[in-house]
């Protein structure tokens, strides 16, 4: 077997992106499809591809000691999968179908798509307290049925997304968890989006995998690099404060996703 060869440009990256996922929390795809996009020039659905399948490696190892700690709530786990499984399923299949031809119109649906989930993200990061206090005051806590039925939507709208774009599973997510299962600690809302982050970033990637957007080099270039990114960034992260990292992510994230958009 011949390893693929190494990309120390694009093992910076990862070390860089792992840096920064290590110190916000927040997903891969967020900070490594739009660098892969609009620095290096890599096709949009090779980027989306490829990062699906470096969040399923990444996550697996989170889940792993999410799990280890009892901080996964696998009923939402299951609950998110059973929208976003099928919703996957349906937007893959719907690439598949655009892809063919010149691929152009899969290309600017990806493009477009992937600069609102940035814009998105941001919001969710920069207004987080004040979305949930919001929801908190005039919504209140949902009942158990309609709680189970908003979190099987949203798993829905978030295998869409990811399926598109490769982002969305990290911040929107834990947001709109927060929201429908406020008495949960907040441990075991992002212990359970990461674990269902998993089988959805890896049938996405192997979905993408089939339609020939994975770039098995890139990829290997990425894991190099962002496995000991995200080991110093989660060290460093402890001793800096969230207030300040994250309006300076979102902001950046809603350069971005304006950027590709518009």
């Amino acid at each position: 077997m011949v390893l693929p060869d190494i990309n120390l440009l694009y093992s910076a990256s990862g070390f860089g992106v792992g840096m920064l996922v290590g110190l916000t929390g927040v997903g891969g795809g967020a900070l490594m499809t739009p660098l892969l996009v609009l620095l290096f020039g890599i096709h949009p659905a090779t980027a989306v591809g490829t990062d699906l399948l470096y969040a399923s490696i990444t996550k697996t190892a989170g889940t792993v000691v999410h799990g280890l700690s009892d901080t996964v709530d696998w009923p939402i786990v299951r609950r998110l999968a059973l929208g976003s499984v099928p919703a996957t399923a349906l937007t893959l299949a719907a690439l598949a179908y655009f892809s063919h031809g010149t691929g152009e119109g899969a290309n600017g649906l990806i493009t477009t798509v992937l600069g609102f989930a940035l814009i998105l993200t941001a919001i969710a990061l920069l207004f987080r307290k004040r979305i949930l206090d919001f929801f908190a005051t005039r919504v209140g806590e949902f009942e158990p049925g309609r709680a189970k039925a908003l979190t099987v939507g949203l798993g829905a709208v978030l295998g869409v997304l990811v399926s598109l774009s490769s982002v969305g599973a990290g911040a929107i997510g834990v947001t709109v968890l927060l929201i429908l299962y406020p008495r949960l600690p907040v441990a075991r809302i992002v212990g359970s989006d990461i674990a269902h982050a998993v089988p959805l970033t890896l049938i996405a990637g192997i979905g993408h995998w089939f339609l020939g957007s994975i770039d098995w080099a890139l990829l290997v270039s990425l894991l190099v690099g962002s496995i000991p990114g995200i080991t110093i960034g989660s060290y460093i992260g402890a001793r800096i404060p969230d207030r300040v990292l994250r309006p300076i992510l979102a902001s950046t994230l809603a350069v971005v996703g304006g950027r590709l958009v518009f």
